[in-house]
């Protein structure tokens, strides 16, 4: 009997998600699985089960919650030996990995997924001593998912950090940070409005911020958006709905496998939505980490 953990996040998105829960379990036990759920109550709890479920060696960790919930999962899941497979259902806000992986948001349809067990390693990105799945930035902008109450999540989607977002772009625009980045052998200045590294193309809710991204090729796709007035930024976002904003010449985009970034100023790195430490930062790739299950039309 295969033993599977779900770990779910009752706060996450629209929370009418959770209802749905005991369908999956009840499939699951159908399925000859031995199931039990941890709800999480507070930061890290979601890290914590997940790790325990490593120690336990469970077969499948089922993460349902969002973007945050996942880095949490990941977290507990990269700290040992013994990795289980990993589950992902899209019960957030953005859920721009789940969404990248056309995971299925009919509970009855994921559940099957799992049953299949058709899975692909996928890369795992290291910053500093944390480890995220989809997303590391820094600079404009990155601390958006913190402003937006939870309210307004579960009212307005993806929406809520939209609105949040034009609110806060005219407040930090013109306020470039001055960083130091070495790749390599190589250490430059820059002044910069923000950077990201994405593993997947998909980064929140724009679907081809890193098009070229791919979940297990070893490499981040850095981006870096150089100093810059108001017009060149707002054309860069435009362009970004499409997928057409890597040519700008105030973007420099690049695939590498790790770097490091110095900044004398007080500056926050998000990690898939989730605060994860101060600059300065070390990044590097951790290739074909972990076994995700994903649908069998997938990759």
């Amino acid at each position: 009997m295969k033993k599977a953990k779900i770990i779910c996040n009752p706060n996450s998105g629209r929370q009418i998600v959770q209802k749905n829960i005991f369908n999956l379990v009840k499939i699951l036990k159908e399925n000859n699985y031995y199931v039990d759920i941890y709800t999480t109550k507070a930061q890290l709890d979601a890290m914590y089960a997940a790790s325990e479920a490593c120690k336990n060696e469970y077969d499948i960790v089922a993460a349902i919650g969002g973007d945050g919930t996942v880095n949490e999962v990941v977290n507990g899941i990269m700290a040992n030996e013994f990795r289980p497979k990993l589950a992902v259902y899209p019960a957030g806000t953005v859920n721009d990995f789940a969404s990248y992986l056309k995971i299925p948001r009919v509970m009855k349809e994921f559940a099957k997924i799992i049953i299949k067990g058709k899975t692909t390693r996928i890369d795992v990105g290291l910053a500093g001593d944390r480890y995220f799945l989809n997303v590391a930035a820094a600079g404009l902008l990155t601390d958006v998912a913190y402003r937006v109450s939870p309210e307004a999540k579960t009212v307005l989607g993806k929406f809520a950090y939209y609105l949040e977002g034009l609110r806060e772009l005219p407040r930090q625009i013109f306020k470039p940070i001055k960083i130091t980045l070495k790749i390599g052998d190589i250490e430059e200045e820059r002044e910069i409005l923000f950077f990201l590294v994405a593993n997947t193309p998909s980064v929140g809710g724009f679907k081809y911020v890193a098009p070229e991204a791919s979940i297990n090729d070893g490499k981040f796709d850095l981006l870096i958006v150089e100093k810059s007035q108001f017009i060149d930024v707002a054309s860069i976002f435009f362009m970004a709905l499409s997928g057409n904003h890597t040519s700008h010449p105030n973007l420099q985009y690049i695939q590498i496998d790790a770097f490091r970034v110095h900044c004398d100023d007080n500056i926050y790195v998000d990690l898939d939505g989730e605060q994860g430490g101060k600059l300065p930062m070390d990044f590097r790739i951790e290739k074909e980490a972990i076994d995700l299950i994903i649908p069998s039309d997938v990759i």
